[in-house]
């Protein structure tokens, strides 16, 4: 069995403000091959609290100073959690944690039962309303968009969100938002007076993703054709659980990680590449060539709760007339949870709830203090290319103080 190493260097850092936290940054990575692991989850043990790491494996968690005493838990799917106490971290200085390759079911595909792909998803779909929050529950979040344009990125924005819902029961309408968003804060590049941003969807981009949730809004096909298609793959484990994995494969690449015990959908990875005419716009049409998406669950008290989102769409501009390629445009989107509240007290009432129209015109003032202490997804080395375009003018904090 192959041994798997999580290098992270860990701080501490205590900001002088009110509501002081403790941050702890890390880099995970694998030993061996010296890859990050993009996108590794972090937590506390039993806490309502956690972030993700960025694609280079890095992260900054913000704890309260008090839960020093915790248990900090890294998930990975194939690997076995890594935990440990956080004071116990700091005080020993520790930069390299082992953390080992799950041997259940990877080397071999060992099908102790009968249950078919399909049948385990049809399981899994019978059982969502048990596995998911029954009651109302609210959770904090943080959502960024980033835009790109043939070899340039264009606009940045991020939002800090309070999502709630009444629960997790199938909704009638799958193309209607269900949950109710209110805004914290926002912040965003000048970007968004580009010229090009009239070629992205206009409408509120936050909305859209919340809406990609395929397991919370139940978007899988009805037709048994589907079902019986889904092939099982390799069992594996992932945040403690056993784990089905089962895929479709035929014209798109549909993956998804299955809870042995509870058949509650734990993670859904999707891409598809088929080429589309979507619209047209001034002497040009669009032509949907790409879209990837992963959606992550973790349980808390017993119940599956949103990890993230994160959603990536390409789409390209051809001339009418001749079918050239004039541009290319590609759109990331996350959507990372921080806390959860089960049956909170506090609901988001119409008044406060998220207009519907785009994130761009929902400006508040920019909270630097605000920014510095709240859980996002770490920016990394590989967003220099991001940042040294959107920074052409002045700096992405002056742009935020401006917008």
């Amino acid at each position: 069995m192959r041994t798997i190493f999580v290098g992270i260097l860990l701080c501490v850092l205590f900001v002088p403000a009110v509501g002081q936290m403790l941050t702890l940054s890390g880099r995970v990575t694998d030993e061996e091959t010296k890859e990050p692991l993009s996108y590794a989850s972090i937590g506390l043990q039993g806490h309502p609290y956690g972030t993700v790491a960025n694609s280079l494996g890095e992260f900054d968690f913000h704890i309260p100073p008090d839960l020093i005493g915790e248990t900090m838990v890294i998930s990975m799917v194939g690997y076995l959690n890594y935990t440990a106490e956080v004071s116990l971290l700091l005080k020993e200085d520790v930069n390299e944690i082992p953390l080992e390759r799950s041997n259940t079911m990877l080397n071999a595909l060992v099908v102790a039962d009968s249950l078919s792909g399909g049948d385990i998803m049809q399981i899994a779909l019978r059982r969502m309303e048990g596995n998911y929050p029954g009651s109302p529950y609210l959770v904090d979040g943080f959502y960024r968009d980033i835009k790109k344009v043939a070899d340039r990125y264009i606009s940045l924005l991020e939002a800090a969100i309070k999502i709630y819902d009444e629960d997790f029961r199938e909704p009638r309408n799958k193309s209607k938002l269900r949950e109710r968003v209110q805004l914290l804060e926002v912040r965003r590049s000048l970007g968004y007076s580009h010229r090009f941003t009239s070629y992205f969807d206009e409408d509120n981009l936050l909305e859209e993703v919340l809406l990609h949730n395929n397991i919370r809004y139940r978007q899988f096909p009805e037709e048994q054709v589907f079902y019986d298609r889904l092939t099982r793959e390799k069992n594996t484990t992932y945040d403690g659980h056993d784990v089905y994995v089962v895929a479709h494969t035929q014209d798109y690449l549909l993956r998804l990680y299955i809870d042995q015990k509870t058949f509650g959908v734990l993670r859904m990875e999707y891409e598809n590449n088929t080429v589309q005419p979507i619209t047209k716009k001034r002497g040009l049409v669009s032509k949907f060539v790409g879209l990837k998406k992963t959606i992550d669950y973790k349980y808390y008290q017993g119940k599956l709760y949103l990890n993230y989102i994160e959603v990536l769409s390409r789409i390209n501009w051809h001339d009418l007339q001749t079918d050239s390629l004039r541009f290319e445009t590609e759109l990331s989107q996350y959507l990372m949870v921080n806390r959860v509240y089960p049956e909170p007290d506090e609901r988001i009432p119409v008044t406060r709830k998220m207009r519907r129209y785009g994130l761009q015109y929902q400006d508040l003032p920019y909270n630097k203090a605000f920014w510095d202490n709240y859980n996002v997804i770490k920016q990394s080395p590989l967003d220099a290319k991001i940042i040294a375009d959107l920074e052409l003018e002045q700096s992405l904090e002056e742009q935020f103080e401006k917008k």
